[in-house]
């Protein structure tokens, strides 16, 4: 983090070491109640999150399917200063007797210093989707 940092790309990156650190927290004081997560495709994570607790169940849900084996490793972090940030990273998860690396990133909408909405993309939603098998 340099010291030009906008405060939007700050509490997106400080969003990224709490999930990175398990602190969920840390994470829930960064989102606005009603939050909401947009996962792509159609396997048993995917859908709209809403809420906080939705959001951090959805995390949680992640971390109890790969066996606490999900991790990112941020690769950038792009506000546009109207209350907007994107941030691209690389995934990285075990479920079962598979593994997947994949690029994505995250479309965040910051409002009063907090997130209150997150787009999430991935560069392959089939791969995805098998990933994390179907929806329930």
């Amino acid at each position: 983090m340099t010291h030009h940092e906008h405060p939007d790309a700050a509490v997106v990156r400080e969003a990224y070491e709490a999930f990175s650190a398990g602190d969920m927290e840390t994470l829930a004081s960064l989102m606005t109640s009603d939050c909401t997560h947009h996962a792509p495709g159609e396997s048993r994570i995917s859908g709209h999150h809403k809420g906080r607790d939705e959001v951090l169940g959805l995390y949680a849900r992640v971390f109890e399917l790969t066996g606490g084996t999900f991790r990112v490793e941020l690769k950038g972090v792009y506000p546009d200063g109207r209350g907007h940030v994107m941030s691209v990273h690389t995934w990285h998860a075990d479920k079962g007797d598979r593994g997947i690396e994949m690029d994505g990133g995250l479309f965040f909408t910051a409002v009063g210093g907090k997130i209150s909405d997150i787009d999430e993309c991935v560069a392959d939603i089939t791969e995805t989707d098998a990933f994390w098998g179907q929806a329930e």
